[in-house]
């Protein structure tokens, strides 16, 4: 079932930023300020458009080729019972991000909304738009200690009706920090200086995923303080997205957050593969 986790060492978690170690299991991670995704998709979809139904059985591109991934269209969710089910079987908890990690409070978001970067650059929460089954984020930190603050990261899984759509939305996220270079996540807390990289399978280190963006900036919180280090990465595979975004504080190394990240998203990777790939 996950024959191909080994493959999952090497993958772009960032800009000039190369992931390099094996970890084999679920995933956590961080994306946004509470989950995956982007403004409500208003483009294109795919041919055969399936909304009020079950969606056309997906068809192996150049890149799941070359990954050596086909999603057996028996397995793929039809319904959002079956995308919850997937979606809570792959984001990442605790223990999946290291050592210390535990769960933070909320500590997973509503199913049934994601969140919108609003015209003025802000976070809104807003119900599922028609071409999202479910999306899930779930929220953890490395409590401070010793003088250090905490590493606060969340994982998130999207899944799409269509390919076509879940490739629609890393287009429109990819945009996003060149729209809005600084956001407001939620009341005391910002991110700014945005930049963002996007990457097909096999291009700048990516060997994980059909496609990959990552987004670094500087953060700030009423809390912690700022600027601070902040990253996120999204990737996707076949009609699901998955994301992790990790926030440092006062006493913590970039590479505590990094390394906390590529051991979340390499392992939501893996839970993708298996709930999707076809068994032999």
């Amino acid at each position: 079932m996950y024959r191909r986790r080994v493959r999952l060492c090497v993958g772009v978690l960032a800009t000039g930023l190369i992931l390099v170690g094996c970890s084999g299991g679920g995933g956590d991670g961080t994306a946004k300020p509470a989950g995956s995704g982007s403004a409500g998709s208003k483009g294109p979809t795919a041919s055969g458009d399936t909304r009020s139904g079950a969606p056309p059985s997906p068809t192996p591109s150049a890149s799941t080729a070359g990954l050596g991934f086909t999603p057996d269209p028996g397995r793929v969710p039809k319904t959002r019972a079956e995308a919850l089910r997937l979606a809570r079987a792959v984001a990442a908890t605790p223990v999946k991000w290291g050592p210390g990690f535990v769960k933070r409070s909320p500590y997973e978001s509503d199913p049934g909304f994601r969140p919108v970067l609003d015209a003025n650059c802000v976070w809104q929460r807003e119900p599922l738009p028609a071409t999202v089954l479910a999306t899930l984020t779930r929220y953890s930190e490395l409590p401070a200690e010793d003088g250090k603050g905490p590493i606060r990261v969340a994982a998130v899984v999207t899944v799409h009706r269509t390919e076509k759509d879940a490739d629609w939305e890393m287009a429109q996220t990819l945009e996003e920090s060149l729209r809005c270079p600084d956001q407001q996540l939620r009341q005391g807390e910002r991110i700014s200086d945005l930049r963002s990289q996007g990457s097909d399978f096999g291009q700048l280190g990516n060997i994980t995923s059909e496609d990959t963006l990552s987004e670094n900036g500087e953060y700030y919180s009423d809390e912690l303080g700022g600027p601070l280090y902040y990253y996120w990465v999204q990737s996707r595979l076949a009609q699901v997205t998955v994301a992790v975004v990790g926030r440092s504080a006062k006493g913590r190394s970039n590479e505590e957050v990094d390394d906390a990240l590529h051991q979340g998203a390499g392992q939501m990777l893996s839970g993708v593969e298996g709930e999707l790939e076809k068994q032999e």
